[in-house]
């Protein structure tokens, strides 16, 4: 095997891959979408629910996730601890919010059926938050980051689990399906700032860590000359970086929860999760 260019173009990173495990079902998923998005377009009502606009949305994280799975940057994952975690985020924080928005309005699920039931559990908020916070942490110790460096099954795992967890946390947030999620905008603030929490003190550790931490990179040649412990650092920019702004709608839900609460003249009701 040849060794892999340390000074890489964007051009260079990506370059596509192929992987049918991922390709067909995204191929499949934007194709139901599409389907779905014509049909609706027939009708006045349907262009109201769902405009251009939405499907724009849902085709750009569409393309993001496949710039982020399939491209010639997951070979370089051993060589750039930033990179990989570049991509990590872009699945995490800038997919899910794309598709959740492209998402047409007025989705209406009966609760007590089983798929009300079953999205009603995995969008409750302590539920969503368990699961996102398993996920960064676990996979931000040593044993769990490294196995995702060096093993095949854990290398592709651990961007799926970054991406089904955060849609988890941005349905929460953004609350598509109003049918099944009863939380109102006061909640999700509060919840929006909580699920930021695990993500800053990992990007924290990285950032002030005097050492390297994960043992792939401890002698690893980056990318662009750049020492491990520089990746390490910059990887944990990218981290903090790519959670302002979740950090930043939560804050504008909370000031909009305190101002319905100043224009109504109540006492702030009781947080239902």
């Amino acid at each position: 095997m040849s060794a892999p260019d340390l000074n890489p173009s964007l051009a260079d990173l990506l370059a596509l891959r192929f992987d049918p495990l991922v390709w067909l079902p995204v191929l499949a998923v934007s194709g139901l979408y599409l389907w779905h998005f014509a049909q609706a377009r027939r009708t006045p009502a349907g262009q109201a629910r769902w405009p251009v606009w939405k499907a724009v949305l849902f085709g750009l994280g569409m393309v993001l996730l496949i710039l982020a799975t399939q491209t010639a940057a997951v070979t370089l994952t051993l060589n750039s601890m930033a990179l990989y975690m570049g991509r990590l985020m872009v699945l995490a924080e800038v997919v899910p919010p794309l598709l959740i928005l492209g998402l047409p309005r007025g989705i209406t699920i009966n609760p007590r059926r089983p798929l009300g039931r079953v999205l009603g559990v995995l969008l409750d908020p302590w539920v969503a938050l368990a699961v996102w916070a398993a996920v960064i942490i676990f996979w931000n110790i040593p044993a769990g980051f490294n196995a995702s460096v060096v093993t095949n099954t854990a290398a592709a795992l651990l961007p799926a689990l970054y991406l089904l967890s955060s849609l988890l946390v941005w349905g929460v947030v953004l609350r598509p399906l109003p049918s099944v999620q009863p939380a109102h905008i006061g909640s999700r603030g509060w919840f929006g700032l909580i699920a930021g929490l695990p993500m800053m003190a990992v990007a924290a550790v990285w950032l002030y860590s005097r050492r390297v931490l994960y043992s792939p990179y401890v002698g690893a040649l980056c990318l662009w000359n750049l020492s491990p412990l520089e990746n390490q650092q910059i990887s944990g920019w990218i981290m903090m970086l790519a959670g302002l702004p979740a950090t930043g709608l939560a804050l504008v839900q909370l000031m909009a929860w305190l101002i319905q609460l100043a224009d109504s003249g109540t006492q702030p009701p009781a947080a239902r999760g």
